[in-house]
């Protein structure tokens, strides 16, 4: 029997685990089984294929797509394009209202004339005739009774101002009668103090100056042009009466600034229609002067009979008598202002 058990022991081979027994093993931790694979990957790193992408999707240095770029565009990319286009600054025309409540001082002469000198400086000008009696639309040969569009549509139909604009000496934005009654019709509608400055938001890139004829009163209309406006031109006849309302287009120009557009000022008073032969309007000036200082325009606009023949021919005195002294008082106007601007 002996001989028999050993002999089947031979025949088994020997066990290595005999000779190290389990029990006396550590057993090995998660690290210790992960971390050989990490070195024996980073000793022969495995090349992997790179995906066949565009040139400009590849990022610049180790030619490896990011995380990010993988993603597919979000609306905050958008968003952010948009908001990079809307931060450059885009050149606005400068919108000067030519406002005083008493009638017969010559702002619609002095919008006019005004504006076509500056388009011979080469600027790019834009008249509105926003008084319901037409007199700027009429001096340039147009019929205000006869526009099919005017500044009504504009205003209380938010029709875009472009569509009323009509190419003369300058560009003319075109009143009609219809103004007359733009006042009640816009007593409902909200925000209805800018309606003229929303309009303009069309053009305003398109022109260098937006010159506003107002009418003879300190109403919604006139109101709308303030609050659209940077600056406020008074021409002032050189009488005793035209000058006390003065008082009562500063306490309007107050409130617009308190309320509505605390940017407009007033660029200047300009004495119109001035008979330097009387003593009355000699005085008259230097009233001004007194009460006013430099707020009054170095430039006289002197009476003469060519205001009057100008408008009868649909043009500018520039135009209908461009070397006669009724012109050069305008073109003078135009390098004082001009001149404060860059002042």
């Amino acid at each position: 029997m002996e001989d028999e058990l050993q002999g089947m022991e031979e025949a088994v081979p020997e066990r290595v685990v005999d000779e190290a027994p389990i029990a006396e093993e550590q057993p090995m931790t998660v690290f210790e089984a992960v971390v050989p694979e990490v070195e024996e990957k980073e000793e022969a790193p495995v090349k992997v294929e790179e995906p066949d992408l565009p040139d400009e999707e590849l990022d610049e240095g180790d030619g490896r797509m990011k995380a990010v770029d993988l993603i597919a565009p979000t609306r905050l990319d958008f968003l952010n394009d948009k908001a990079e286009t809307e931060g450059k600054p885009v050149k606005t025309a400068e919108v000067i209202a030519f406002a005083n409540q008493k009638g017969g001082v010559a702002k619609t002469t002095t919008t006019l004339n005004l504006a076509v000198a500056f388009a011979e400086s080469g600027y790019r000008v834009l008249c509105i005739d926003l008084d319901p009696q037409g007199n700027l639309t009429m001096s340039q040969g147009i019929d205000p009774d006869k526009v099919e569009k005017s500044l009504y549509d504009v205003l209380v139909n938010d029709m875009p101002i472009s569509e009323i604009i009509v190419k003369r000496e300058i560009d003319i934005a075109v009143a009609s009668i219809d103004l007359a009654g733009a006042e009640i019709a816009m007593s409902t509608k909200i925000g209805r103090e800018r309606s003229l400055e929303k309009a303009l938001k069309e053009v305003e890139g398109d022109y260098d100056f937006v010159c506003i004829d107002t009418p003879p009163s300190l109403g919604l209309l006139t109101i709308n042009a303030l609050t659209a406006a940077n600056k406020v031109i008074v021409p002032v006849q050189c009488e005793y009466l035209s000058m006390r309302g003065l008082v009562q287009l500063q306490n309007t120009l107050r409130m617009i600034q308190e309320n509505l557009n605390p940017d407009v000022r007033i660029e200047g008073i300009l004495p119109t229609m001035l008979d330097s032969r009387t003593i009355h309007a000699k005085e008259a000036v230097e009233i001004l002067e007194e009460n006013f200082g430099d707020l009054v325009f170095q430039s006289r606009i002197k009476k003469a009979i060519k205001f009057a023949e100008a408008p009868v021919k649909g043009s500018s005195v520039l135009k209908y008598d461009s070397d006669s002294s009724a012109a050069n008082y305008y073109r003078e106007l135009a390098k004082e202002v001009l001149s404060h601007g860059s002042a």
